[in-house]
């Protein structure tokens, strides 16, 4: 298990690991998850980089209070983050919700970040819903009728035959530990884009997409290499929503690789 620190960060106790050393890699996690969804990849990125992953507001063992919030709110508390544990400038990973936190954060704090890496998210001025509704609407369905829906859910954001090889993947839908209220705060989120578009990206980008996301379709993932000047693609085949801890192998040798390019 990896040692966890607390930090205040605007008011919110912030938990997060620190592992390995070399230039530092912030991990930015997705809306279902904390910062253990990276256990796996953060292992291998260690070797070369020190990675820090921590736990956004309502989730893992972080304490904040019991006010809304949306995008801004959490790009600032990752920019207190980089600032509070005594970095300049990192590298920063974000995936699905942490994807559009990391744009957020490249648009308002572009000195902070070293190079960016957006993994299987959605552009900052739309609503998921909006990019895959039929999906989104049968999730809503599926969550009314958990925990006997949770492998259904987890089948898309895993391809089907990973979740049937590993059927502990579901339990993260499940409820984890999040309150009812805690779940309506981190819900609420994903209803509230923020206006601009993505040109003020100053940071050299990789667009990591899973070629098999039933959630957010890699079409529209792929579309933000067109709206990041410094940017280029990467498809992974038979990837669905979450690489780091279907393929954290895959994902760490793309991410290692571009962010040790000259």
């Amino acid at each position: 298990m990896q040692p966890v620190s607390v930090v205040d960060v605007r008011g919110v106790s912030t938990a997060f690991s620190r592992r390995g050393s070399g230039e530092p890699v912030l991990l930015i996690h997705g809306a279902e998850a904390d910062r253990t969804m990276f256990d796996a990849f953060a292992r291998l990125l260690e070797r070369r980089f020190t990675v820090i992953a921590y736990d956004q507001r309502d989730s893992g063992a972080t304490r904040n209070p019991p006010v809304p919030y949306g995008l801004d709110e959490l790009a600032e508390d990752a920019a207190g983050l980089i600032t509070a544990l005594g970095y300049e400038c990192v590298h920063v990973f974000g995936t699905s919700l942490g994807g559009a936190i990391a744009q957020v954060l490249a648009r308002r704090h572009p000195q902070l970040i070293g190079r960016l890496v957006l993994a299987s998210t959605f552009r900052i001025d739309v609503s998921p819903s909006s990019v895959n509704p039929g999906v989104f609407s049968k999730l809503a369905a599926l969550r009314a009728e958990l925990p006997g829906s949770a492998a259904e859910i987890a089948c898309h954001y895993y391809p089907p035959e990973y979740v049937a090889s590993y059927p502990e993947v579901a339990d993260r839908f499940c409820g984890g530990s999040r309150t009812e209220e805690q779940r309506k705060r981190r819900a609420a989120i994903l209803s509230r884009p923020v206006p601009g578009d993505l040109g003020p990206i100053e940071a050299t980008t990789l667009i990591l997409v899973g070629g098999a996301d039933r959630l957010i379709p890699p079409d529209h993932t792929i579309a933000l290499g067109q709206m990041i000047s410094k940017s280029s693609v990467v498809v992974m085949p038979g990837i669905g929503h979450v690489a780091t801890r279907q393929a954290p192998e895959m994902a760490a040798a793309e991410v290692m690789t571009f962010l040790e390019k000259a």
